[in-house]
């Protein structure tokens, strides 16, 4: 795709970032880290590309991952087992959080409430009850809170979203979106050492229960601890919706899925949902035993297709022959880079960050009533329907 406006303005936003970085060493983000496995990792490979930042403290029940800290760091960062022992440290300016979902909201408003700027890992919230919870933590406080929803800086992805705004697809009554994994594929992982991790400290407000293997490491697919594909993969999906679309509040969602393979987990490993807004519907599809074709979004007009998905995207007009899309884009880096050095300026400068805590909040509430309408197995409106007394 030639350059276009936005471009332009990527490339001069980096540049002024970089200027700004370049006037004073006192700019450098003194970050700490909490809940350090892999969702972490790549966060923090994510911010050592742009810079700016040095890690200061993390904090995970389980020793490995500190140990983890500890080697990135060179010995310089500190290690702890609580995460409010990060927070009391007043030479820390902002956190990352990616502890298991269910952590989320108690953790940012801890943060907040101790004067740190915060980047949050999706799903912010574990339920439907904790958003306004959230929301007015944030909006009460004078700090940052960016979600986890890196498309939105994604530079193809706001591409995208300036061409649907634009009137490019015409009347957009349909988006199907989908995202196959296969986690039968995965590599047998080393053993967790027990005595190593604090599972009292990790199951947090859940329920108590012995440990077990698959639910420290595949937390996402277990109630207490996540909410399956439909809080993990299409929370990132319906962001991208609610964004394009300009519309945040599906009015009814219906939903259906089974364990066909993975029968310990509690979630669908194979599920669809539908959700009707007001002027379009949206689709969701996937499973987590086949990854053929990956996971992306098309946004079906009356007068062309877009299709997108982490690699790019493209147009695709209604009565052109052939296959090729007559506008496309491409990605030239991972949307984490953009996401993390979006939260670092808006650290610096104070402006509100690409994603801020209502659309981080909006998907997952889209994805925790799929996940509603599965459970009760029936269609479920929005607003909720007050429970009848007993």
């Amino acid at each position: 795709m030639k350059p276009n406006r936005r471009s332009f303005l990527l490339a001069g936003g980096m540049s002024a970032l970089a200027a700004s970085r370049a006037m004073g060493a006192n700019d450098t983000i003194r970050l700490g880290a909490i809940g350090c496995g892999g969702r972490m990792r790549g966060d923090l490979n994510a911010a050592d590309v742009g810079g700016g930042f040095e890690l200061v403290a993390g904090c995970d029940v389980y020793e490995p991952r500190r140990d983890e800290i500890r080697e990135r760091s060179h010995d310089l960062a500190s290690t702890h087992i609580d995460y409010r022992e990060v927070l009391d440290k007043k030479d820390i300016d902002a956190v990352l959080i990616a502890a298991p979902d269910h952590w989320h909201v108690r953790m940012a408003c801890d943060a907040l409430a101790a004067g740190k700027d915060v980047y949050l890992e999706k799903p912010v919230t574990h339920t439907l009850e904790e958003s306004a919870t959230l929301i007015n933590a944030v909006r009460n406080s004078k700090r940052i809170l960016q979600s986890g929803m890196q498309q939105r800086s994604w530079a193809h992805f706001q591409d995208a979203v300036d061409l649907i705004q634009g009137g490019s697809l015409g009347r957009i009554t349909r988006i199907r979106t989908y995202w196959f994994q296969n986690y039968q594929s995965r590599t047998p992982p080393k053993p967790i050492d027990t005595q190593l991790l604090d599972w009292k400290r990790w199951l947090g407000s859940a329920p108590d229960q012995p440990f077990d293997e698959e639910k420290f490491r595949h937390w996402r697919w277990f109630w207490n601890f996540g909410g399956g594909a439909m809080t993990d993969l299409f929370t990132h999906w319906v962001d991208v919706v609610h964004w394009a679309m300009k519309t945040d509040e599906p009015k009814l969602v219906e939903t259906m899925g089974d364990r066909y393979v993975f029968d310990k987990w509690d979630c669908p490993d194979t599920i669809q949902s539908i959700l009707r807004y007001s002027n379009f519907e949206a689709g969701y599809e996937g499973t987590m035993v086949s990854s053929i074709d990956d996971g992306g979004l098309e946004f079906r007009g009356t007068n062309g297709t877009l299709k997108i998905d982490r690699r790019g995207f493209g147009v695709y007009r209604e009565h052109v022959k052939g296959e090729n899309p007559v506008v496309s884009g491409r990605s030239v880096e991972d949307g984490t880079i953009a996401h993390v050095q979006n939260f670092f300026a808006c650290v610096r400068d104070r402006k509100e960050p690409s994603a801020p805590v209502e659309a981080g909040v909006a998907a997952a509430r889209a994805g925790h009533l799929a996940n509603l309408a599965l459970r009760r197995g029936e269609k479920v409106t929005w607003p909720l329907k007050p429970t009848p007394p007993s």
